[in-house]
């Protein structure tokens, strides 16, 4: 096999010693991820089981968005690690390589690994590629292929070769992807939706039917492997990149593109600027859970609200260091704030019971509402919440949400926002932005959009400015919405005027 030195490249690593069903691979462009999923055919393939004649047998689809894309990149990159005929037979026409060179051990026969190439131009082709039995299947640049070819395909991979030949030893799908968008169904799938009950399903039947396999967890089942940025310290594939690639690449960019393709994080696909683009997914909300903001024991727990018939909290923690820590969210649709408060009571018993409670919300909850004569901060008040007004000015909590997006403590952000937030970290992704003006230029609204990401962010900022929002505000102006014990010395800053 072609020399490829997986070590080079850790993320590969970790995602090639993946047994995984369905694995993902996603990072910046130039990382190696295709050339790391063409090696990992060819290893899969020599780590099948024999068949009665002693070959190893195995057929993958590789999976492009078009067959244009296909011959300009994805074949072009196999060839140069499997070179045309030298490891076997190369059928230009049909867009498959068979390849027979390889083997598991010296004195083995040669394993026989099938590779189709297929794109999705037509509904036809489609078809085809979903009539055919597979052992498995790469989706290169998966965020282009519709979600519902992946699960098609997971109904047609290990199913070659047959039982009776062998066998597949290993079977199941991976892709690669620079990141998609937030709203992507490769975003749902690996960030969002929980697996739990289907796993718990899956590993009964092999209890059911007396299986001598393991059991399966979320990370034996799927998995999503993120490269670190290409312009960080931890950069990968650098060895085979031009001297500042990265680098140059970043010149004149838009920082939603620097995010997506050098940082290697989620974007987020929407015509407007985000509100907060000092937040990195990568550094403020870490995939690894021993990064994971703790609920921590004898801290008082903030819950900022935000109001309305799409009420949203959000629960957080000011540490002792001084992290503020964002761990849980409540987010509802068509609900008034008598039933809502219900909710975050319950809520709270259940999962933070015995802590100090201390909570914040739009002073616009003071005014009574048409349809009714109660406040919500007389509702909260009557459940025995004891709420209390955050600073309204919309620019001081802008500027105190940004404040510990972009401030350290100990060399780790000061905020760190747990992934269970999943409407707040798609807020923060650039759900909440300012919407672009229909005018000539780049110019946007210097009010952000009000839309299904705005009511969790909102609550977020009223909550931040409860807690950061003195020390950018001076003592001459009015402080009637502040803790006294929070009051600052400082004097206006020269920054935000405040």
């Amino acid at each position: 096999m072609p020399s490829y030195d997986y070590a080079t490249v850790p993320t590969i690593n970790a995602f090639a010693q993946s047994n995984a069903f369905i694995r993902g691979l996603m990072g910046p462009f130039g990382g190696g991820k295709s050339s790391g999923c063409v090696m990992e055919i060819a290893r899969r393939g020599i780590e099948q089981t024999p068949g009665p004649d002693g070959v190893r047998r195995s057929r993958f689809a590789v999976v492009r968005n078009s067959y244009r894309q296909l011959e300009d990149s994805t074949i072009k990159t196999f060839l140069q690690w499997f070179p045309p005929y030298t490891y076997g037979d190369w059928k230009p026409s049909a867009h498959s390589y068979t390849i027979r060179a390889l083997t598991a051990a010296p004195g083995e026969p040669g394993a026989e690994i099938e590779v189709l190439f297929r794109a999705l131009d037509r509904p036809d082709q489609i078809g085809n590629l979903l009539s055919t039995e597979y052992t498995g299947a790469w989706f290169n640049e998966g965020r282009d292929i519709p979600w519902a070819v992946w699960e098609a395909m997971m109904g047609r991979v290990g199913r070659y070769p047959a039982v009776r030949d062998g066998g597949c030893k290993w079977f199941g799908i991976f892709g690669d992807t620079n990141p998609p968008d937030t709203d992507s169904e490769w975003y749902k799938f690996f960030e969002e939706k929980d697996h739990t009950e289907d796993i718990e399903a899956l590993n009964a039947a092999i209890d059911r039917l007396g299986l001598k396999i393991p059991h399966y967890t979320t990370g034996t089942y799927y998995k999503c492997f993120k490269q670190p940025s290409g312009l960080g310290p931890n950069a990968e594939n650098i060895a085979n990149l031009p001297p500042l690639y990265y680098e140059k690449q970043r010149v004149g960019k838009t920082d939603d593109w620097v995010k997506v393709y050098l940082h290697g994080e989620y974007g987020f696909t929407v015509d407007g600027k985000p509100v907060f683009p000092e937040y990195s997914d990568t550094m403020h909300c870490p995939e690894d859970p021993r990064l994971h903001p703790k609920t921590i024991d004898g801290a008082v727990m903030l819950r900022s609200y935000d109001f309305g018939l799409t009420p949203a909290c959000v629960f957080s923690q000011l540490t002792p260091n001084g992290r503020w820590n964002v761990v849980d969210e409540i987010v509802a649709t068509d609900m008034g704030f008598d039933e809502f408060s219900d909710t975050v009571l319950e809520h709270s018993a259940r999962h933070y019971r015995g802590l100090a409670f201390e909570d914040v919300g739009d002073p616009a909850g003071q005014q009574r509402a048409q349809t009714d004569t109660k406040t919500c901060f007389q509702i909260a008040h009557a459940k025995g919440i004891n709420m209390m007004a955050a600073p309204q000015t919309e620019q001081l909590r802008l500027e105190s949400m940004r404040k510990p997006l972009r401030t350290l403590r100990d060399g780790r952000p000061q905020f760190t926002l747990h992934p269970r937030c999943v409407r707040l970290r798609k807020a923060l992704l650039g759900g909440y932005h300012f919407r672009r003006m229909q005018v000539s230029g780049e110019r946007f609204d210097v009010h952000p959009n009000k839309n299904a990401h705005s009511h969790v962010a909102d609550a977020c900022t009223y909550g931040a400015a409860w807690l950061f929002g003195s020390e950018l505000r001076s003592r001459a102006v009015d402080d009637t919405d502040y803790r006294p014990s929070l009051l600052s010395d400082r004097t206006r800053s020269s920054v935000t005027g405040y």
